[in-house]
């Protein structure tokens, strides 16, 4: 399975290219928690934020992670995290919630459309928190 995935996001890394001093990061989910798509990215000298597959193997063994402790132990790598887990959870309102789990129109143009009309409706759901939060 690591072998698929590290296969299809390959060809997306041949546009990371670093021009600054400073490095860049790349946040993934678990699927891409393998060996050689994280070498691939230290080649590249990309930071790898990619979220750790904590399955246990058929003998019961937590899996071996390809992140290293380098990247652990950076806050940057936890607030990155945290900014994926905010992020995800949108859109998993939207597929629950909002009946976007599967769209039943045609188009681009109506697809877009829905997806707009739902995303604003996920605002008005959280305006009230955020107002009272501010307050």
């Amino acid at each position: 399975m690591g072998i698929l995935f590290t296969h299809y996001a390959r060809p997306h890394t041949k546009f990371l290219t670093v021009s600054s001093e400073r490095r860049i990061t790349l946040g993934a989910d678990k699927a891409y928690d393998v060996t050689a798509f994280v070498e691939d990215l230290r080649r590249r000298s990309v930071t790898p934020h990619i979220a750790i597959d904590g399955h246990l193997s058929k003998t019961g063994k937590p899996r071996k992670t390809a992140i290293d402790q380098r990247t652990l132990r950076h806050a940057g790598y936890a607030v990155s995290q945290r900014c994926r887990k905010r992020i995800e959870e949108v859109f998993g309102w939207i597929k629950a919630s909002a009946g976007l789990a599967k769209i039943k129109l045609r188009g681009r143009d109506r697809v877009n459309a829905t997806f707009t009309l739902a995303l604003a409706a996920y605002n008005l759901i959280r305006l009230p928190k955020l107002l009272a939060a501010a307050a």
